[in-house]
């Protein structure tokens, strides 16, 4: 039987797991964002559709969210660092391999499936541990993590531009195979609370998915908001510099639309994770505004032609998309508390893949049939509006459980 978990410090040594998972959501989300340079240049090279191209990333996104309850159970078995740095081995040798690739059917397995799999082990079992170290801090602490994905988003974008100008995308995936063998030092960073097993196996649980989560029904609606919003997430950040190039705008200035979008993703995280540890608000009701805002947004998208507007519409994105992700993961660790956390965010993210691997490909044919990158956006700003309906569907569910529990302390 396990032994009860150590509180956590939200102090000490949770500074180095933050650390860790900033890098961590860097070199695996941050990665994903500024692959849009390495989109065109596929394209090129291959001479294929906007949907071959797109499966990449969604082969690389659904992966990681299948795997995720993977990534759970062996930390449970395991340690959650030998876990982080083997899947930081298989990030680096995976879009290694990549770079020789001479068909797009061995980028998907490499750069798709495999580096996939490697983010997966690398990026759960982190943002687990972070949530064991975390608790009156945790809005804060995960907005402050995820701001990696925008920072590196930031630095990457128009760093993988001059490594293709340089080297050709082949040379540009050789070296990001080196850069992502760093995710091997992340998993040094992590430290557990207690003996492995003791606080592991309470958060994630002794198998590889906690099934009785099935009958929770704020956690089922809120992994039906995962899906939806999925299906949206990832397209917009793969297709902006191409819709970018097809309205005539030149490359590099393509890429500073997807850094100017990252500045204000991390803005957005740091100032609405701060808002949501204030407290002022239910936190899933704040998530309920920006996901609605964040569909909005992109729905608007498809009437900016200009450098100048998009510009605009890239910083309001990014500051949307920022509120968002700053929230999501702290309104799951509230829906299922902090002991099946582990598993929980697992489970959240197999049912989620679908969406993850259906979004591009989805946008892509809709793109290869109008012969217009801005049909993408129009369907991701659809999917998120979708998704909302089941927040708000979450926030009735709460509603009506804060009602019973009300009326069950009155009597």
């Amino acid at each position: 039987k396990a032994r009860a978990a150590v509180a956590p410090p939200d102090a000490g040594h949770g500074w180095f797991i933050l650390l860790s998972c900033f890098l961590v959501f860097g070199l695996t989300f941050g990665v994903i964002k500024a692959f849009g340079v390495f989109y065109v240049e596929i394209h090129q090279y291959f001479d294929t559709t906007a949907t071959g191209t797109s499966w990449i990333t969604s082969i690389a996104v659904a992966t990681i969210h299948v795997v995720a309850p993977v990534a759970s159970a062996l930390s449970a078995r395991y340690s959650h660092r030998s876990v982080v740095m083997m899947g930081g081995l298989i990030c680096s040798v995976a879009v290694v391999c990549g770079a020789f690739a001479r068909s797009l059917i061995e980028l998907y397995l490499t750069v798709g499936f495999l580096n996939g799999f490697g983010y997966a082990m690398t990026w759960t079992p982190t943002v687990t541990m972070l949530g064991l170290y975390f608790e009156k801090r945790r809005p804060m602490a995960n907005a402050l993590a995820s701001a990696g994905e925008c920072i590196l988003t930031f630095v990457l974008t128009p760093l993988f531009q001059l490594l293709i100008d340089s080297y050709s995308w082949r040379g540009a995936l050789l070296i990001l195979g080196g850069l992502q063998f760093n995710l091997c030092v992340c998993g040094m960073l992590l430290r557990p609370l207690k003996a492995p097993r003791d606080v592991t196996r309470e958060t994630t649980g002794p198998g590889n998915v906690d099934y009785t989560l099935i009958s929770n029904a704020q956690f089922m609606v809120y992994s039906m908001f995962g899906f939806f919003a999925a299906l949206g997430f990832f397209a917009p950040a793969l297709f902006l510099v191409p819709y970018a190039r097809s309205k005539g705008i030149e490359e590099y200035q393509a890429a500073v639309l997807m850094s100017i979008s990252a500045a204000l993703d991390l803005f957005g995280r740091l100032f609405f994770g701060w808002v949501a540890n204030l407290r002022l608000v239910e936190t899933a009701r704040q998530l309920t505004a920006t996901v609605i805002l964040l569909g909005t947004v992109l729905l608007i998208c498809p009437v900016a032609s200009s450098f100048s507007e998009l510009a605009v519409f890239s910083a309001v994105y990014g500051l949307v998309y920022g509120a968002t992700v700053a929230v999501h993961i702290t309104v799951l660790a509230e829906i299922v508390g902090v002991n099946r956390f582990g598993s929980a965010l697992g489970f959240f993210m197999l049912i989620r893949s679908s969406g993850g691997l259906l979004g591009p490909p989805i946008a892509g044919f809709f793109i290869d049939k109008m012969h217009d990158y801005g049909t993408g956006f129009l369907m991701a700003g659809v999917s998120l509006n979708v998704s909302a309906m089941f927040l708000l569907l979450l926030l009735h569910l709460n509603r009506r459980g804060q009602g019973s529990t009300s009326k069950h302390t009155d009597m």
